[in-house]
């Protein structure tokens, strides 16, 4: 087994990076100071901007994640809307609800920074897969929605914590935000046949 060995300036990098997510993640992208970042991680304020050359290229790499909503073309088509519910609650409840997805649903209303990272995610993530159920006819339009439902799950289960949405078991969420999501991404109605 080979050891892989860090470089210090990857270290500083990295620790930089953890710093910025708590705090971002805290306290979002407006109320964040390069300051407090580089106190959280022990360091000079100008390493932060050496290593990533602004707030906003440093809030950009922490808050970047990969949604990868699953390939549904072989799922049963009348449980893809349980499918996609199914791995996005897994995504938040994996290391990605630790990361850079709650730092960018936290900051996205209030920086243009985040809500541009959001738009992104949606154009190059959600879109290209609803557009794969049901072809390229109202994909921008249904991805909307799919993307509309997801983000309010997120933000009142694991954001917000409303107390009804977090005791409520993951499979019964799964059917019953499943059931919108089918309809928006297909078109269809998840108890029709």
């Amino acid at each position: 087994m080979a050891i892989v060995k860090v470089s210090k300036s990857e270290r500083t990098r990295r620790t930089i990076v953890e710093a910025a997510r708590k705090l971002f993640g805290e306290k979002g992208f407006d109320r964040t100071t390069v300051r407090e970042i580089a106190s959280a991680a022990e360091i000079d304020p100008a390493l932060v901007i050496r290593y990533f050359g602004s707030k906003d290229q440093l809030f950009a790499q922490a808050a970047e994640f990969r949604l990868d909503l699953p390939d549904v073309t072989n799922v049963d088509r009348s449980r893809i809307g349980e499918a996609l519910v199914q791995h996005y609650l897994a995504v938040w409840e994996g290391e990605a609800g630790t990361g850079g997805l709650p730092i960018l649903l936290r900051s996205a209303t209030s920086s243009e920074t985040a809500a541009e990272q959001m738009r992104e995610i949606f154009l190059r993530q959600v879109l290209p897969a609803v557009r794969a159920i049901k072809g390229g006819r109202g994909a921008s339009r249904r991805a909307a929605l799919v993307a509309s439902q997801l983000l309010g799950v997120a933000l009142c289960r694991y954001i917000l914590k409303f107390p009804p949405m977090v005791a409520m078991p993951r499979e019964m969420l799964v059917v019953e935000v499943g059931r919108t999501i089918q309809r928006y991404a297909t078109g269809e109605d998840a108890t029709e046949g």
